[in-house]
Formats: structure tokens, C-alpha cells, sequence
């Protein structure tokens, strides 16, 4: 521990005492102004925090500092030099909106002033890596910073359908993202190979769903298994206390509850989901492979609401995530009662009918104050090769709807932009953690742009931001989910931040010195 410490404190220190250029320096994600003043403010025992109406922030940042640099700072209600003052000034949002914030560093002090405890706690995070060591001492020098995110949706998601991980591991995780100023969580709780949240009216879904007997190994086409039974899920008190410490750092938790694909896990737990009504076996082999939801059945509808119903109890989110991607239209097209109720109700394609669904679903979030959202699938257009030419929908998606784009050309973002929808852009190819470095660099992952070239610039207000996803079908355990996740995490995190003009890859590797010493003082395993 004292060797990592002192990692820590060497590259702090070589950050902070070299050139004033450094000084004015590199943060990640990087700010929008930052100026090097004179003078420096040396921490000790004696630092006061004043927290004013930032009570819980200033209660993080205590803790922060006596687990970084065991300073146990004292909170008091005013001081007049030796501290570290939050103040939330609503009058300044027009300039930092809800999110960004002011920071003052003299030698009387530090001064962190935002709109919002958010802006707050994102200064915690800027003040915490300007921190350096000298001579016995902790000091920060002279700065004046002014910062606010470039995109409102700065997101991670993390699949546990397909490996899950567990509350210590997730909570590792929300403590990276907030460092790193990330504001949201997407968690993919559900999928053909496991269901991994406790919904109390259906219990067969986690008693069954949440366990499989055996996992593909190797690569997509193997068939080698490693005979090992996997399970796991959460409890709704597990979730709601993890929920709480995502919202003590800012981050608002997404859930993602598949539908109609990639249900197996449900239809599993209970056949009558299906269209073919035979018991199944939550699957061990990864990929586009099974039964989904028979969304004609009223029964079968019901029992999405009240999942839904629960979720949402759950969750305090405004975006409830559904999941609507990869859809094998095989079994509706067999299904006789299917193309019955598709013929009644005037649906020309499959992907109608996935459409159809999707807005009824969208309306009954909406009747509950919920916005839905879906990867780019639900909009109907042809993105796979297993399905036909013809299964296009040509129905209009629910005004309001969230297109969360992962797979597709320009052309498909600007029809969704200029169709009024909001984008987060997740492009697979720049995005996806699960591909390896070969496929996707550090260096790949920090120049990718949330607002793709060539978009007309009347949509760009349309990008709400991006997101960063680590698919579980190959990391079987947190060592190796850590070794795709990180460096690439900080890479997004100034991806969805940061305005262009300020990026710089090799300042920002300089940068990443800190934190990687902050990864291995955490045991944190990142990629070398």
C-alpha cells in the first residue's frame, strides 16, 4: 500500500512541479479554461471544509481526502483561510449550466462554486487529481479553472445478462465513472442468458432465468463449454441501495429490460411467453440464436407491464431502456396467430409489428412519466443479414422515443435527427469495449465525436451524448472486464466532456499517469 501510495504522490508531484505549463494542465476529461495563477495552498489536518447547502458533497469530499491522503479535514461552517469552500450560486447558469462549476485555487484557499451540487462534486473531482506532494507537505497551486460537460449524457453501460458481476463490483465501477465525471449508468440486466433482477410478482424469472448450466467459451463459433453452472441476480434491496450510492456521486442508473429479443431467459422461466409455448433452457452459447416474446398475446403483455411496473418502482430514472435489438422475426413469421393479429391490425412486415409494440410500450412509460429508449432496431430499418430484404417497417416510431444508435451509416442518425428523435450515439465501432485493442485503440476510442462528421449542423443539438459499452459474452470475471474497461474508460469520459479544441491524445496520455496509479491503488486491473 505505501509503494502505490507513493505512485500516486511521484505522479501527482511530476504533474504538478515540472513546466507552469503543466500547471495550467491536463485534467480527464479535460476543462473548458484553465489558467495557472501564482501561489500555492498547502493542505493539512487544520484545512476546514465549509460545505454551506453542498452538505452531502462536502461529506464525499471529506471521506475522499482521508482515503487518498488520510487528511481528515474537518467540516465547519466558515473560515477565513485554510479551507475549501463549495457555494452554489444559481445566478451563474446561464454560464455553467446545471453541471459545470467555478474553481479558485489561492494561497488563503480553494473556492468551488456551481448551480447545482453536481457542478459541486465535478469540482471535487477536478481538486482531487491537482493535488501534489512535496517536501512532507500536500499542496495544490495556484489555478483558476472554468468547466462545464460538453454533452448532458456521458454514459457506461454494463451487461450483466451475460456474466454477472455483483454490488462490489458495480460499485467499483460508479466510483471510476465518478472521478471521471461520467453521469450515467446503463445496466443491462436482462438477456438470453440470464435475468439478473429480482421482480417480485415473477419470481421463476431470476429461480430459473438467473441461472444457466453451462458458457460458451473461446469465440463466437466455438463449441466448447465449460460445464460450469453460472448464476447470480439482484435483490430490489440490492438494487435500491445501489442505486443510492450512484446517486451520491451524480449518476442516474438507466435499466435495460430486453424486449422483444433476447428473452430467452424469460421464455425460460416461463414457456407461455413465447410463440411456441415448449420449455427451453436459458442458453450457455452466446449470439442470435432464440425464442422471443409472442408481443400479440394480451397475457404476454401484461407480464411486460408488470415488470415494467416494478422497474420503475425501482428506479427513479425518467428513461427506462428496452432493449429492441437483434429481433429474429423467424418464429412470428411462423406463427399463424401472429400473422392473424399482423393482418388485423394492417402491419405489413415483422418490423411493423416491432414497431407497433414498441409505441405501446412507449405509451404506457409515458403514462407513468417515463421517456422509453431503444437501440436503433426500433426504428425498422434492415441493419442484419438474418433478416429479410422486405422486413422494413415503415411505421412511425413514438414521438419522444430515444434512439440509442449502435449499428448503421450517417444516413440512419440523420433520419432518426431530422425525424425530431434524440441520439445517443454508442457506434459500435468506436464504442464497443468488448472489442479487443487491435480493434479498438486508446488512441481510437479518445478521437471518436459523439456528432458524426457530415452531420447537418441544425441536428447537432440532437446528440443528447454518448456511451461506452462493455458486453459480457467474453469477460467471465471482473479481471478481465478491467482489462477492456480500463484505460479506455478516461479515453470516453473526455469524449463525451471535453470540446474538441481542447483535446490533446498526448497530453492526455501524459494525464493518464495519475490515474493509473490511482487504478493500481485501487487493484484495479487496467490494460498496459
Amino acid at each position: 500500500m505505501l509503494r502505490l501510495q507513493s505512485m500516486v504522490i511521484s505522479s501527482c508531484l511530476l504533474l504538478a512541479v515540472t513546466a507552469k505549463k503543466l500547471q495550467a494542465q491536463r485534467l480527464i476529461p479535460q476543462p473548458t479554461q484553465v489558467t495557472a495563477t501564482t501561489g500555492v495552498f498547502k493542505l493539512s489536518g487544520a484545512t476546514a471544509i465549509i460545505g454551506g447547502r453542498s452538505a452531502g458533497e462536502a461529506k464525499y469530499l471529506q471521506e475522499a481526502f482521508d482515503d487518498r491522503i488520510h487528511l481528515k479535514l474537518p467540516l465547519q461552517p466558515s473560515a477565513q483561510s485554510n479551507f475549501i469552500r463549495l457555494t452554489l450560486n444559481e445566478k451563474l447558469d446561464s454560464l455553467l449550466g446545471k453541471e459545470g462549476y467555478q474553481l479558485k485555487v489561492t494561497p488563503a484557499g480553494a473556492t468551488i462554486t456551481a448551480t447545482t451540487n453536481a457542478g459541486i462534486f465535478y469540482g471535487i473531482q477536478s481538486l482531487q487529481q491537482l493535488i501534489a506532494y512535496k517536501d512532507g507537505n500536500y499542496f495544490i497551486s495556484g489555478v483558476e479553472i472554468q468547466d462545464k460537460p460538453r454533452f448532458g449524457w456521458r454514459a457506461f453501460m454494463l451487461d450483466e445478462g451475460r456474466h454477472f458481476k455483483g454490488a462490489a463490483a458495480v460499485k467499483k465501477l460508479l466510483e471510476e465513472m465518478a472521478a471521471l465525471k461520467m453521469n450515467t449508468f446503463h445496466w443491462h440486466l436482462t438477456d438470453d442468458q440470464g435475468w439478473r433482477i429480482e421482480i417480485k410478482k415473477y419470481p421463476l424469472l431470476t429461480k430459473v432465468g438467473g441461472h444457466r448450466d453451462s458458457t460458451q467459451t473461446g469465440s463466437w463459433n466455438s463449441t466448447v463449454y465449460d460445464g460450469k453452472p453460472h448464476d447470480g441476480f439482484y435483490t430490489q434491496e440490492q438494487i435500491r441501495d445501489i442505486i443510492a450510492y450512484a446517486a451520491a456521486r451524480h449518476i442516474t442508473i438507466i435499466p435495460e429490460i430486453e424486449m422483444p429479443g433476447h428473452s430467452a431467459a424469460a421464455i425460460a422461466a416461463y414457456p407461455w411467453l413465447g410463440t411456441k409455448h415448449t420449455p427451453i433452457k436459458v442458453p450457455g452459447k452466446f449470439g442470435v440464436h432464440y425464442d422471443v416474446y409472442n408481443v400479440t398475446d394480451p397475457k404476454v403483455i401484461t407480464f411486460l407491464h408488470d415488470v415494467l411496473d416494478e422497474v420503475m418502482q425501482l428506479f427513479p430514472s425518467k428513461v427506462i431502456h428496452i432493449g429492441g435489438d437483434e429481433v429474429k422475426y423467424d418464429q412470428w413469421k411462423a406463427d399463424a396467430g401472429v400473422q392473424a393479429y399482423m393482418k388485423e391490425h394492417q402491419l405489413a412486415s415483422p418490423a411493423d409489428l416491432q414497431i407497433y409494440f414498441t409505441n405501446n410500450i412507449s405509451t404506457y412509460l409515458a403514462g407513468k412519466q417515463r421517456r422509453m429508449m431503444g437501440w436503433n432496431e426500433i426504428m425498422g430499418a434492415k441493419l442484419h443479414e438474418y433478416n429479410d430484404s422486405k422486413d422494413i417497417g415503415t411505421t412511425k416510431l413514438a414521438p419522444g422515443t430515444i434512439v440509442h444508435f449502435w449499428k448503421g451509416e450517417l444516413n440512419l442518425i440523420t433520419d432518426a435527427v431530422s425525424k425530431g428523435y434524440d441520439v445517443v450515439n454508442s457506434y459500435h465501432a468506436a464504442t464497443y469495449l468488448d472489442y479487443n485493442y487491435e480493434e479498438i485503440s486508446l488512441e481510437k476510442a479518445y478521437s471518436f465525436d459523439p456528432i458524426p462528421a457530415g452531420l447537418d449542423a441544425r441536428y447537432h443539438s440532437k446528440i443528447l451524448g454518448t456511451g461506452c459499452q462493455m458486453w459480457g459474452e467474453w469477460i467471465p470475471d471482473v479481471m478481465s472486464m478491467e482489462d477492456k474497461v480500463y484505460p479506455r474508460l478516461a479515453a470516453y469520459a473526455e469524449d463525451g466532456w471535453t470540446l474538441p479544441a481542447n483535446k490533446n491524445f498526448k497530453d492526455f496520455q501524459t494525464a493518464l499517469q495519475v490515474f493509473y496509479a490511482r487504478w493500481s491503488n485501487r487493484s484495479i486491473y487496467y490494460h498496459r
